[in-house]
């Protein structure tokens, strides 16, 4: 079963962020809405719209998230990879995407400190590359 729902999210996933979909959700919604004055405007008539899209949009969270949790379990494998191929590469690093937000966080200011980045909001390089794109830094 998982196999099977797999291949689906992804081909449905694929299809739907393509312009073809767009353009027949677009024609769908303007096709309703063409036809307003032959139903009257009914409540019926509403209700056909706010059912259909809210059915789709219940199944697309889904299938989105199938896509992205595959997406973000391929690109930590390949940073895994990356880290264990390094020379310098520190292993205990491999993994820690398991771990709870604060873990991270100390995590991430503590490479942040020892790179010499008290504040990285102020990072020189940062603000060099954006002064290069016309935008300003504090």
């Amino acid at each position: 079963m998982g196999g099977v729902f797999e291949r689906f999210a992804q081909a449905v996933a694929g299809w739907a962020g393509r312009p073809s979909a767009f353009t027949l959700a677009f024609l769908i919604v303007v096709g309703w809405g063409l036809s307003g004055p032959v139903f009257a405007w009914s409540d019926t008539w509403q209700l056909v719209i706010n059912t259909g899209t809210t059915i789709v949009t219940f199944l697309m969270v889904f299938l989105i998230q199938n896509a992205q949790n595959r997406d973000g379990a391929a690109i930590q494998a390949k940073l895994d990879e990356l880290i264990r191929a390094l020379d310098t590469g520190r292993n205990e690093f491999i993994g820690i995407e398991h771990l709870g937000e604060k873990e991270l966080i100390a995590i991430r200011d503590k490479l942040e400190r020892e790179c010499g980045r008290e504040m990285p909001e102020r990072h020189e390089g940062v603000a060099r590359l954006l002064r290069r794109r016309g935008r300003r830094m504090p």
